[in-house]
């Protein structure tokens, strides 16, 4: 059974990647607008493939790739990296960061759902990680309704249907992901997890990248700030504490902390951007808080052997 200890290292661990990624459509919609979309991806993957390389020269320098592994990695690498960023830069460029930000939303509810038919599929029993309970699908639904509240209110329907649809194959995309991550945790440590499907992902992105390479414009010194920040810490950094989430949690209570990213969007965009919140939205923003708590409220996770070679 996981300790206590390393339960709520999990729970740091992905309300920091909320952090990250809730400020992430800000550096996005920024950085956008000098670098086309798959560029933009690749330009941040680089960076974090740098960083992830070393980080795993320290924490797992003799896990080396194997080839059972490399359908998941690269499926996942691929559908969580190339193709999310194609649909999520595409859909920040054409609707305003808050609006993109909607849509992450529907994670949490998508994810439970999928979890259940794969669970039936595969026919799961006594399974390692924490039961999803009446409780936590109560908590999705208020922390979705706070979403709306929040992100909703200064909705304004700007004319881009296909900036919406790239954002719900974004969701799709990442629901994919997690359910293509899942079965590497058995096996795997986390660290060799996150890079290889960064290598992946990094790869898919290059003959996009090729393609737009004359619409390149010239940074300035804030959209170089803004890169580096979206490929440390919301790419290497970001992905790996996810991976911790994703192990201990489980699918679908990470999910659900997915739920942070639109209000922390709208809050860094208050301070960042001068945005103003209205008292609906601050209610909305306690119904996404309040949402998150009782998903995790008393929650006991099954109890499991520990794998002596994760890590």
């Amino acid at each position: 059974m996981y300790r206590t200890s390393e339960r709520r290292k999990a729970l740091v661990a992905i309300i920091l990647c909320s952090l990250f990624w809730g400020f992430s459509f800000i550096s996005i919609k920024i950085t956008v607008e000098v670098f086309p979309p798959m560029s933009l991806g690749l330009l941040r993957f680089a960076m974090a493939l740098v960083f992830l390389y070393f980080f795993k020269q320290k924490l797992a320098p003799n896990e080396k790739l194997r080839s059972r592994d490399i359908p998941l990695l690269v499926g996942a690498g691929l559908i969580g990296v190339t193709f999310y960023f194609f649909f999520e830069n595409n859909g920040v460029a054409l609707v305003t960061a808050s609006e993109a930000s909607i849509t992450i939303g529907t994670i949490p509810v998508l994810t439970m759902v999928a979890d259940w038919i794969s669970g039936k599929i595969t026919k799961r029993k006594n399974s390692d990680l924490p039961q999803i309970g009446a409780r936590q699908w109560i908590g999705a639904c208020v922390s979705i309704a706070g979403v709306w509240l929040v992100a909703g209110v200064s909705f304004i329907l700007s004319g881009s249907a296909l900036g919406y649809l790239y954002m719900t194959g974004a969701v799709v995309c990442w629901v994919a992901y997690s359910l293509l991550t899942r079965p590497l945790f058995a096996r795997c440590s986390r660290i060799y997890i996150v890079f290889w499907q960064s290598v992946a992902g990094f790869v898919g992105f290059i003959p996009f990248a090729i393609l737009e390479f004359d619409r390149w414009g010239t940074p300035t010194l804030p959209v170089v700030f803004h890169l580096v920040f979206l490929g440390i810490f919301c790419s290497a950094i970001g992905y790996w504490l996810y991976a911790r989430s994703l192990e201990v949690l489980g699918m679908s209570i990470s999910a659900i902390f997915i739920n942070l990213v639109p209000l922390l969007t709208v809050v860094f965009g208050f301070f960042v951007m001068g945005d103003r919140l209205t008292p609906l939205q601050w209610l909305g923003a306690f119904l996404v808080v309040a949402g998150v708590y009782l998903s995790i409220l008393e929650w006991r996770p099954a109890k499991l052997t520990r794998r002596i070679n994760r890590h």
